[in-house]
């Protein structure tokens, strides 16, 4: 009895070792890691965009304010209510000065800046150009802050790499990237509408506003203004005001200046190649007038606005209006070739279009209007 109970304990103990030993044996227990990887997380191993990333968020985080403005409005008890908006904005000089949206401060009792060290201040208005939806605001530090270098819009391409940082809902410090989509963009509401903007996938919300739009560089070249979002939330179209707009403000202001943006007054759209061809425009390309701005420079040097409509595609076109095909002597190329040349002129400024009107060519010059903007 005693033999054979030793026998059977012989037996279990052998098998335990063969089938926790053998090589495909199920209880086997395995030695190596439940996950395939590097043994150590280093930076090295981070490509050279993620790099890029981290070094220019590190950059400039510190100097994107995120602004807290107080407006007071009537409640349906006809009681005055404050409601608070969030923006972004970005510091431009080491005293406090700082660019934004006006639509971020516009109206507001009381402007509050933050920054991402945990230091508040309220910030006060310089000037405003509601035309161009820019505002310039002061606080007064108890330092010298880091700020940001301002980059040339003029020269973006559609497909280059942009970085934009903001307050998004209210989540500050928030960096998203993308790329140049579109460049000469023109969005409309029911006040105003903004044009030459550049269009990004950059992801843009509520609460970004204001903030930079920055190329692979680190400089600003764009302040972001709009998105195209029908439900409230990004859907990857974005819109930037060129910094270079905001370049001609910041001029104005430093040398006292009390005129405002020089406007043209008319809408555009670009075309060339089979549809001009089919439209008997020149194929080369040129900017077909849409709409003409009662009193604007545009009417007051005889330009002439759509007859027609077409539609092309999803989209409605007017025809028959002049085919603006040079501009002080620059062939037209590209959308926003009229936005930039009205970029670097003054109201009262003279630009030289030549158009395509029935068949001819003619020379005319338009003397740009002024939209004012609003000193402080």
């Amino acid at each position: 009895m005693r033999f054979r109970t030793l026998f059977i304990a012989l037996a279990l103990v052998g098998a335990f070792v063969y089938f926790t030993t053998a090589p495909n044996s199920p209880l086997r227990h395995y030695d190596g890691p439940l996950w395939s990887g590097p043994t150590v997380a280093r930076s090295a191993g981070l490509g050279g965009d993620e790099v890029n990333n981290i070094e220019i968020y590190k950059a400039a985080k510190d100097s994107v304010a995120y602004i807290t403005s107080t407006v007071y409005q009537q409640s349906f008890f006809f009681e005055m209510v404050p409601t608070r908006a969030l923006g972004s904005g970005f510091l431009i000089s080491p005293d406090g000065r700082i660019l934004t949206n006006n639509h971020v401060i516009s109206g507001s009792s009381k402007i509050e800046v933050r920054f991402s060290d945990g230091s508040r201040y309220t910030a006060k208005v310089l000037v405003a150009d509601r035309a161009d939806d820019l505002a310039l605001i002061q606080i007064d530090p108890k330092k010298k802050e880091p700020f940001l270098k301002l980059g040339d819009s003029d020269g973006l391409q559609v497909g280059q790499k942009v970085l934009a940082i903001g307050n998004p809902f209210g989540f500050s410090g928030t960096l998203t990237t993308g790329v140049v989509s579109s460049l000469g963009r023109e969005i409309r509401n029911e006040n105003s509408t903004l044009e030459g903007l550049v269009q990004t996938d950059a992801a843009i919300n509520e609460g970004n506003s204001g903030g930079p739009l920055l190329d692979s560089q680190g400089n600003v070249i764009g302040i972001n203004t709009a998105i195209l979002a029908p439900s409230g939330g990004n859907i990857g179209i974005g819109f930037a005001m060129p910094i270079n707009r905001a370049k001609a403000m910041l001029e104005d202001f430093r040398v006292g200046k009390s005129f405002g943006r020089p406007r043209f007054g008319a809408s555009t759209v670009y075309i060339a190649g089979d549809l001009a061809t089919e439209l008997k425009l020149p194929s080369t390309g040129g900017l077909l007038i849409q709409e003409i701005g009662r009193g604007s420079a545009a009417e007051m040097a005889g330009l002439k606005g759509y007859r027609d409509v077409v539609q092309v595609g999803n989209e409605r076109l007017g025809i028959g209006g002049d085919f603006i095909t040079a501009i002080d002597g620059k062939a037209v190329t590209e959308s926003d070739a009229l936005a930039r040349e009205i970029a670097r002129k003054r109201p009262g400024d003279t630009i030289t279009v030549k158009v395509f009107r029935a068949g001819k060519y003619l020379d005319l010059a338009v003397k740009l209007g002024e939209v004012q903007e609003q000193r402080f």
